[in-house]
């Protein structure tokens, strides 16, 4: 990691692209300090000049690297870029924060499953997967969670609502699409994990 400079920054310095150790600590201060995470557009809106996404990828690309060995990783996630703490730190945190994450009961795990690898679905495609009916309260669990949304309706008669994933339900997991999603099987340790980041961010 850059050996740092305890000169303040001024917003004017943040403004001239030549100094790529001023305009990446910017960056990295931007990240640490968000509740969310940022796209590449909102992180060019903290210089005062205009630089280019191309300057800003490559920044948050040393940024990431930057931060290897640290016990915080960068992360590029569906809605953006965060700071989260690396997975083998959890249970120092969790110490700090002894509530167990909500674990979830089988029919919402499977539902979510189908969801998640078998998008845009409809109720009654879950419930033929499944072979038994979902109830209203699965769906509004993951509905509440954040975790899925209603995407649209399928020209059948009734209209089924069509159901798929969403950006926070990647996020949360750490993954930029669909196409990152583990194994099936590994599903429940990884939404285990996510809770666990949750509550402890």
């Amino acid at each position: 990691m850059d050996e740092l400079n305890t000169e303040a920054i001024s917003p004017t310095d943040a403004k001239i692209p030549n100094n790529p150790v001023r305009l990446k600590r910017v960056l990295e201060a931007v990240l640490l300090s968000a509740q969310q995470p940022l796209t590449v557009g909102e992180l060019k809106k903290v210089f005062a000049e205009e630089i280019g996404s191309d300057i800003v990828r490559v920044l948050l690309e040393e940024l990431r690297a930057d931060w290897a060995e640290r016990p915080l990783e960068l992360l590029q996630v569906a809605s953006g870029w965060r700071f989260r703490t690396r997975p083998e730190y959890l249970p120092y945190l969790e110490r700090l924060n002894p509530e167990k994450p909500p674990k979830y009961s089988r029919a919402v795990l499977e539902t979510l499953a189908i969801i998640a690898y078998r998008q845009p679905v409809t109720r009654g495609d879950i419930e033929d997967i499944r072979g038994v009916t979902v109830a209203t309260q699965i769906i509004k669990v993951l509905e509440e969670r954040g975790w899925v949304d209603v995407v649209g309706h399928r020209d059948t008669p009734g209209r089924p609502a069509l159901l798929a994933t969403t950006k926070k339900f990647l996020d949360d997991l750490g993954l930029r699409s669909v196409t990152e999603l583990p194994p099936l099987e590994m599903m429940n340790q990884t939404l285990e994990l996510a809770d666990a980041q949750q509550d402890n961010t």
